[in-house]
């Protein structure tokens, strides 16, 4: 409950009581209770609840004039806050109010995603940065324009953490110990499995959410579910219904045994978690486990879904509004993809992280920090990051608790930093069936000359 609420309940149901008070007969024979300082004083506003202390975190009140300067924040669409939603309506609000006291205006910069890379880059390489924040892709940034020193660490200003994502200047955008990314989304990429509870009931099959509610959604009751969905139902000597729409799944078993295939400045094909996610891979190709391609695209798997005749999909929750407008005949679930046996727990994972950044070569980073922190130091009508996306989306309690589940395990991998590193052919000759040891041998050179190549 937001505090202003809070306080209204707290001063209304103080007034009944005094009133109710007032009109209660005084015992005649028992002594006054005694009374409380604030008791005596019913005009004092209650105390704050205790979730509601104010956030010791944010950062103080700065004085500047920013002398009618133009603020740029470029990215591959337009960031511009949409006045959709309270939170955003607080937004905008304070963007006013903080253009007013520091005498600056904003512009939002879009800039098409195919060229976007190539101008930006070439913009911060040449001294001219597009915008004064912009927003890089972590696979193009670090460690390529951080070891020139073209970006502020912006650490120090990150201190708010219910504005500031932790993760993402703290983890996901680091190069030598420091952060060069901020954001102040809370949101994380979700991706797992989602699953036809009407196809699972048709078939008889073990309710799916109970491998989660169990901890036994691993890769092993993973690969049995997708068996048994793989059923000839009309005896016609074909497959009528699939387990599984895909075949291509090597970054979500990455992530889901907490693997990866470089691991900074070296390629990782070795390490043991590493291996055990390639081999799985590999059982999922060799035993044909997913559903055949027709010789679709890459939107084929998504497709073979929505036929209502394949159980599961991994896919990303970016799909969900898609997925439920084109199957709504359809009980349709969400569930993580499975755990591997080194994992700690479940995850999503991306391979393409970005954030904002602010160019070297952009003055006092610390005011632009601090108007970034204040357009969004709300109090948030949400419970949690996609809360209104999720609810809307997801029927089952327990789908939403997976998609939150993962969405705070996400992992970020780092194999799309190396223009050259050969990830395509790696992965066509894992799902030929391609033994994994002759892959590692294979490949571990080729990939770590393509480390080399941005490192060094």
């Amino acid at each position: 409950m937001r505090r202003k609420n809070v306080l209204k309940l707290l001063i209304m149901v103080f007034a009944v009581m005094l009133f109710i008070t007032a009109c209660s007969p005084a015992p005649s024979a028992e002594p006054e209770p005694e009374t409380t300082q604030e008791e005596q004083s019913p005009t004092e506003e209650p105390a704050v609840p205790e979730e509601e202390v104010a956030n010791e975190m944010s950062t103080p009140e700065m004085d500047f004039d920013l002398g009618g300067r133009t603020i740029k924040v470029v990215a591959w669409w337009d960031m511009q806050i949409p006045d959709n939603n309270p939170d955003n309506i607080q937004r905008i609000e304070n963007l006013e109010a903080l253009k007013k006291k520091h005498n600056f205006e904003i512009e939002y910069v879009s800039i098409d995603f195919g060229e976007y890379q190539e101008k930006v880059v070439a913009s911060l390489m040449a001294g001219e940065p597009l915008g004064d924040i912009v927003r890089l892709g972590k696979d193009y940034a670090i460690p390529a324009l951080t070891k020139q020193d073209l970006l502020w660490p912006v650490d120090e200003y990150i201190k708010n953490d219910k504005v500031f994502n932790q993760k993402t200047t703290k983890e996901y955008m680091q190069y030598e110990g420091k952060g060069y990314g901020f954001t102040e989304d809370k949101s994380s990429f979700i991706n797992g499995i989602f699953y036809n509870r009407t196809l699972m009931q048709e078939l008889g099959l073990k309710p799916l959410q109970e491998y989660v509610d169990t901890d036994e959604w691993n890769w092993d009751t993973f690969i049995d579910v997708a068996k048994q969905a793989n059923q000839d139902r009309n005896n016609d000597g074909k497959l009528d219904t699939w387990g599984l729409a895909q075949t291509g799944l090597l970054e979500p078993i990455l992530y889901s045994n907490e693997a990866s295939l470089t691991n900074e400045d070296k390629q990782n094909l070795e390490d043991p978690k590493t291996k055990e996610a390639l081999n799985f891979l590999s059982k999922l190709a060799t035993e044909k486990v997913g559903r055949a391609s027709e010789g679709g695209d890459w939107t084929e798997p998504a497709t073979f879904f929505r036929q209502g005749n394949t159980l599961m999909y991994a896919g990303a929750m970016y799909e969900v509004e898609g997925i439920m407008t084109d199957m709504q005949d359809y009980d349709i679930g969400f569930l993580p993809f499975p755990k591997g046996p080194s994992a700690s727990a479940y995850h999503s994972g991306e391979s393409r992280y970005q954030a904002l950044t602010i160019p070297k070569s952009v003055e006092n980073p610390e005011q632009l920090m601090y108007i970034w922190e204040k357009i969004n130091e709300i109090d948030s009508i949400y419970e949690y990051p996609e809360q209104s996306t999720l609810e809307t989306y997801l029927i089952d309690e327990a789908d939403i608790n997976n998609a939150r589940m993962v969405a705070e395990g996400m992992l970020v991998l780092d194999h799309n930093t190396f223009p050259s590193l050969p990830y395509w052919d790696f992965d066509a000759e894992l799902k030929e069936g391609v033994s994994v040891s002759t892959l590692i041998e294979k490949y571990k050179a080729p990939f770590q000359a393509a480390i080399d190549e941005v490192y060094k």
